[in-house]
């Protein structure tokens, strides 16, 4: 008990004083990969870099690199000889390299975080600097913690000079926190380890050695003839409408020519309107056979309610235009229209490619698609995107998109690259980046695109006023993270507590949301509870277009729900007695679930 109640005065001596801040000048881990990746590139071809191992990415480091990578990523001094405890996921198997190269020795110790299980490895170090390696080089697992023990029992175990300075210290138990950055507890710990010193991972540091699986191929390069050209709206849906497309580097310029479609006679057509767009060059150096591409993007203006254009897209010149297509602008008033919502499409992206074309066959006078989150699997990485709008190619640049955000697109914390495919309205809550939320009207309905990412207060005021100050007959709300789960254990208090309330107050009709991959359809609810009818209550959608599934589990709040599908719904506005026709169908086009609701 004295030695552990000196180990714990320590502790705390250093955590209030903030002497775990590091000192000194440390080789940089990031510096290191970035240099190791750029050397890849003119040791291998770009398919040998999509495909490099473990061993083979191992083998190419130099002897500094391997250095700085297994013994400069977590730097601290100790007052006396101890023994280190490295703590890391079992699933990283033999990662990190780095453990048996400098001695350290397995145990059959286990230790449980959550549901993760880690393994415990040991080596003595004497006196004074203790050098660790980076997590994985594939950039895979949980980030291993550490735990410390005097090699002379009596000693009093002082840790300092931690680099970097956000890996805390604390004590080794359950309950105990291991993550400086994750709210995540030890449920189970052998008693041979309780009470050592704790020095608590960054998870967020996980990936920082990463050099595998870092390299990708698209398989659909862009070139210089314009290619994934999708239509949003930035501005009035009315007056305006956005177009962006892309082309390789070669193509520095863009722009758009379009008239009306009643203008364009084959034998006497008229001038076509010019309009330059801005061009974004769009780097992702990971994408090794195809680095660099441009992104064009132009808003048209002026244009006349409820008509309908032909366009094309190009560099300027005579010859570099795009075969004609069309869109069609929102009409001035109230006006019967039609529109198509879709749940996650991210995995399976061809076959979701075949319901979005089904979808325009079946139903080519609806007027936009919204797709409620995770577009594509993996939101950090060009190559799906490229997939994507691939899939898309004859639906997406003839009818608007109106997406909202989803955890997939946030891979690596933020939406950049969606951000970047996708120009949308930037009048959207404060304090929050423009686009990530924001309202489109389209005759007499509002659409309400939220990002349920971000916290939920964040949106709600914002939320709040424009449904106060809507008009629209029908209000729908769009989100990624549903209020109502279909599977289990997959609640969102945040959506539930927090907007939920705003929709009651201001009657939404209907949630249209994503994530969890097995079709539900509410009761109305209201107040978190079931109500008799759509007239006193919101209905809450999740849906899935694309071939990730879930199992459902039971919900009292569920009226239709089923699994192992994935569909498109069709949603039928119609103004002459206020009346909505909801149907959903799957890829081959049968009658999955309907409704009507009539105000």
């Amino acid at each position: 008990m004295i030695r552990n109640t000196r180990m714990a005065l320590c502790i705390c001596l250093l955590l209030t004083t903030g002497a775990w801040a590091h000192v000194g000048v440390h080789p940089s881990v990031h510096d290191t990969v970035a240099g190791a990746l750029e050397r890849f590139k003119g040791q291998f071809s770009p398919e040998e870099l999509a495909n490099l191992t473990l061993e083979q990415s191992l083998g190419a480091l130099t002897e500094d690199e391997r250095h700085i990578l297994g013994s400069e990523h977590i730097t601290f001094r100790v007052n006396t000889p101890v023994e280190v405890f490295v703590i890391k996921d079992v699933r990283l198997k033999d990662e990190p390299f780095w453990l048996r190269e400098s001695g350290f020795k397995s145990t059959a110790l286990r230790i449980q975080v959550g549901k993760r299980e880690f393994d415990v490895w040991k080596k003595a170090f004497d006196e004074g600097a203790v050098g660790l390696g980076v997590n994985s080089l594939s950039g895979a697992g949980e980030h291993y913690f550490v735990g410390l023990r005097p090699q002379d029992a009596a000693a009093a175990l002082t840790v300092t000079e931690i680099y970097p300075g956000g890996h805390t210290l604390g004590k080794l138990d359950e309950g105990a926190m291991p993550y400086a950055d994750e709210d995540n507890t030890i449920t189970s710990l052998p008693a041979e380890l309780k009470g050592l010193v704790l020095l608590r991972g960054l998870d967020e540091r996980a990936d920082a050695g990463k050099i595998v699986n870092v390299f990708r191929l698209t398989s659909y390069p862009s070139s210089a003839t314009p290619d994934h050209v999708v239509l949003t709206w930035s501005g009035d849906p009315q007056t305006t409408q956005t177009i962006q497309w892309r082309t390789n580097a070669s193509a520095a310029k863009g722009a758009v020519a379009y008239l009306k479609k009643s203008d364009h006679d084959r034998f006497t057509p008229k001038s076509p309107t010019v309009v330059a767009a801005e061009t974004q060059r769009l780097e992702t150096p990971d994408v090794v056979n195809d680095p660099v591409v441009n992104r064009h993007t132009a808003v048209l203006s002026g244009l006349e309610p409820g008509t309908t254009y032909v366009y094309a897209v190009g560099d300027g010149t005579d010859e570099g235009w795009s075969a004609l297509t069309e869109f069609t602008t929102a009409p001035a008033g109230d006006e019967p229209f039609s529109f198509i919502y879709m749940g996650d499409a991210q995995n399976g992206l061809e076959r979701w490619g075949s319901l979005v074309h089904n979808a325009f066959r079946s139903r080519p006078d609806a007027a936009f698609y919204i797709m409620a989150g995770d577009l594509v699997n993996r939101g950090g990485e060009r190559d799906d995107w490229d997939l994507f709008f691939e899939n898309a190619q004859g639906v997406f640049d003839r009818r608007q998109v109106v997406p909202a955000i989803g955890n997939h697109e946030c891979q690596g914390g933020e939406p950049k690259l969606y951000l970047d495919h996708f120009a949308l309205p930037k009048e959207g809550p404060e304090g929050i980046a423009p686009e990530r939320a924001y309202a489109v009207r389209y005759s007499n309905a509002l659409l309400l695109v939220l990002d349920s990412n971000l916290p939920a207060e964040s949106q709600a005021a914002w939320a709040e006023q424009q449904l106060a100050d809507s008009k629209a007959t029908w209000k729908f709300v769009v989100y990624h993270h549903p209020a109502y789960s279909s599977a289990a254990n997959r609640d969102n208090s945040g959506v539930l507590d927090i907007w939920t309330p705003i929709f009651d107050k201001y009657h939404v009709d209907l949630a249209l949301q994503g994530h969890d991959h097995a079709y539900l359809r509410t009761y109305p609810m209201k107040n978190k509870q079931r109500v008799s009818s759509p007239a006193e209550g919101t209905i809450y959608i999740v849906s899935v277009s694309g071939q990730k599934f879930y199992e459902q589990a039971p919900h009292d709040y569920t009226e239709v729900g089923m699994t192992n599908t994935a569909t498109y719904q069709v949603l039928d506005i119609q103004i002459s007695r206020d009346r909505m026709v909801y149907r959903a169908y799957d890829l081959e086009g049968k009658l999955r679930d309907e409704f009507v609701i009539e105000k």
